[in-house]
């Protein structure tokens, strides 16, 4: 934490959403809220960069009027916003859905896949009308409840071993949720199956994705950034997850809430106080007046 920032050369803020910038419950505080307007309104840029869908971030970036490139989907695609133009897509294989499949199966856990933008979830395939990507699940549980909820996303349910069986590229990513203590089990099942081919990371206490190799935050930040002609020194980055971490090497600094887990705490160039306390504001309103 020996780094000094001058605000006067940051132009952009890269913010993670769920433990970072929103209040527990998925709220945007209206200090926040006040706080990142102003900042846009003065010239700052902001890219989201979540592990939302864009359908589940829309509200808050619609809340602040933050527009251009931003990251979604842990960096599995880069859009342009509120356009809706996807700049960069980088999906997995229908093989690692079919055995997420199994595995949530076996172990009697939730398992969700997103399918890309433009490909209808009934599924006659491509669909111009389909604006959004589709989320799809096997069986409406408390779990499929809790995301619902959270992301404000409405699921389609279909057999994901047939959704698998498609002729489709890939999908955008998948995700487990499940009890923490399964999640190591998980991830060594997947990655014995598929090894670098994959990335699986913890992006909330509960959740638990699966990628495709190369796709990170922080590729997708450094893809943001370059259709934004931004450079490193240029960017703050704000993450609590270990999602979040990648970025961290593509931005000049390094921010996290005190809220996040001490391996990632360790991370950070700087610490700000909690989420619950709306620290993002805080720090921003010290840093840049």
């Amino acid at each position: 934490m020996n780094k000094k920032i001058d605000p006067k050369i940051i132009k952009a803020l890269a913010i993670d959403l769920d433990g970072t910038t929103l209040m527990p419950g998925g709220i945007l505080g209206e200090k926040t809220r006040a706080c990142l307007k102003k900042l846009i309104n003065n010239g700052m840029q902001i890219i989201i960069s979540t592990g939302r869908a864009i359908e589940a971030a829309e509200k808050y970036r619609s809340a602040i009027n933050a527009t251009g490139p931003m990251v979604f989907f842990n960096g599995a695609e880069v859009a342009d916003v509120p356009s809706g133009e996807i700049l960069h897509t980088n999906c997995i294989g229908m093989d690692v859905v079919d055995f997420g499949t199994d595995i949530a199966r076996e172990l009697g856990i939730h398992y969700q896949v997103y399918l890309p933008a433009k490909i209808s979830p009934d599924t006659g395939l491509t669909d111009p009308n389909q604006k959004w990507e589709a989320l799809v699940i096997e069986k409406y549980t408390k779990d499929a409840e809790y995301y619902q909820q959270h992301t404000g996303i409405v699921p389609v349910i279909k057999d994901l071993k047939k959704i698998a069986a498609l002729p489709l590229s890939g999908c955008i990513k998948g995700m487990f949720i499940a009890d923490p203590s399964l999640h190591n089990e998980v991830r060594v099942r997947m990655k014995e199956r598929f090894g670098d081919k994959i990335t699986v990371m913890r992006s909330f206490p509960t959740f638990l994705e699966v990628i495709n190799n190369g796709v990170s935050k922080g590729e997708g930040l450094r893809i943001a950034m370059e259709h934004r002609g931004l450079k490193k020194e240029e960017v703050i980055a704000f993450g609590d997850e270990e999602n979040d971490v990648p970025m961290f090497a593509i931005a000049g600094f390094a921010c996290v809430p005190e809220n996040a887990r001490d391996k990632i705490r360790e991370e950070a160039d700087f610490i700000y106080e909690s989420v619950t306390k709306e620290g993002l504001a805080l720090f921003l309103g010290e840093l840049f007046g």
